[in-house]
């Protein structure tokens, strides 16, 4: 599995923005970046359940300030007939798009889960009305819409329950240093080819204090929270 800390990626008038795996301390900052968005919220303990459970799936975007501008959130279904990931949440702040972190942020969850867990594949939900999440998955991280979750939000807007093949992703082992240079270096060259991660299509999905979410389930939402789909 990958080292703690990624890569740096310069941004906007020569800033630093650092893409680590998240820590316990991370929490908090992480939900309050979820509660600026959508109404799909989780509760700190489903936090805390994830982090105990997959602390190798979760990862931050951090400024220079130490400010958290991103993260995803994800699991894996290990008792489903094939074991798989699922990205619970996916967020960047709006002040930091054109930086390609939402497609780090996925990439670097998606090696872990093959590398950890040897996952068949990932999946993860979207608002049919998020656009702009819908292409950034399709188009630029090669998602497949498996079917369609009506109602599926606690507002009864219905979701696309899209996934990813990893069965073709390389599992070869190697030593960890070596893994985790080779896996760097190939997320830090990403290009975003068209914007497709950073342009925002009218109806895309963005909080009143400038949150970009692009992946959202209702797992873990308490109250307000719909039975799961058996799948």
């Amino acid at each position: 599995c990958w080292r703690e800390e990624l890569w740096v990626i310069r941004g906007r008038e020569g800033s630093m923005v650092n893409i680590r795996r998240a820590t316990v301390e991370d929490l908090l900052e992480m939900q309050a970046c979820n509660l600026a968005c959508l109404p799909e919220n989780y509760q700190m303990k489903y936090y805390f359940y994830h982090i105990l459970s997959w602390p190798q799936l979760l990862y931050v975007a951090e400024d220079q300030s130490k400010k958290i501008v991103g993260y995803v959130l994800a699991k894996m279904e290990e008792d489903a007939a094939e074991s798989h990931g699922h990205i619970t949440s996916l967020a960047v702040l709006r002040s930091h798009r054109k930086l390609g972190l939402a497609t780090r942020l996925m990439r670097a969850a998606e090696h872990d889960m093959v590398e950890c867990f040897d996952a068949e594949y990932v999946s993860l939900h979207v608002r049919k009305s998020n656009r702009a999440a819908f292409h950034l998955y399709s188009e630029t991280l090669q998602f497949r819409v498996h079917d369609e979750e009506k109602k599926y939000y606690a507002d009864d807007e219905d979701a696309y329950d899209m996934r990813k093949d990893l069965k073709a992703q390389s599992r070869k082992k190697k030593g960890k240093a070596d893994e985790a240079d080779e896996a760097a270096e190939k997320v830090a060259d990403l290009k975003i080819e068209n914007g497709a991660e950073e342009e925002a299509p009218e109806g895309s999905a963005t909080g009143a204090n400038g949150t970009d979410q692009y992946a959202e389930s209702n797992d873990g939402l308490g109250t307000k929270a719909k039975p799961k789909k058996k799948k």
